[in-house]
């Protein structure tokens, strides 16, 4: 094939936009070293991957599971129990927090309403205190 088309290639993959999506990441992929299915002839790799898709050298599934697996990423964890028990008593604490915070809310806003009415105010080391 001296000249590769897109139209060429749609034909293979239907939609332009995965087309240029596999082709994209067999051009890096050969630039990365992988190996060439078509003659070079002094093309360059976006071209040469457009080539082997169009000639059927490499099947379009193909194309299209390496570039999903291209772009996942896993992180691989060795001791997710660890990880997990950490997570656990994180969120022990975010809750511990939370109930302090709304409790402390609570008291100010009891402090607040007493203080309007006119009666007594206990503050947090239990003694009384009395209205001026």
């Amino acid at each position: 094939m001296a000249r590769v088309t897109v139209e060429d290639c749609v034909e293979k993959v239907p939609n332009r936009f995965e087309l240029v999506m596999a082709a994209a990441h067999r051009a890096r992929a050969i630039g990365s070293g992988a190996m060439i299915h078509v003659d070079r002839d002094r093309d360059k790799n976006p071209v040469i991957a457009l080539r082997e898709i169009a000639e059927e050298k490499i099947s379009p599934d193909e194309l299209k599971e390496s570039l999903i697996r291209g772009y996942q990423k896993r992180l691989e964890t060795d001791q997710p129990e660890a990880e997990e028990q950490q997570l656990a008593e994180l969120m022990a604490d975010e809750m511990t927090w939370a109930g302090r915070d709304s409790r402390e809310s609570e008291i100010s806003s009891e402090m607040s309403t007493m203080d309007e009415e006119g009666g007594e105010i206990i503050d947090d080391t239990g003694d009384d205190v009395q209205d001026e």
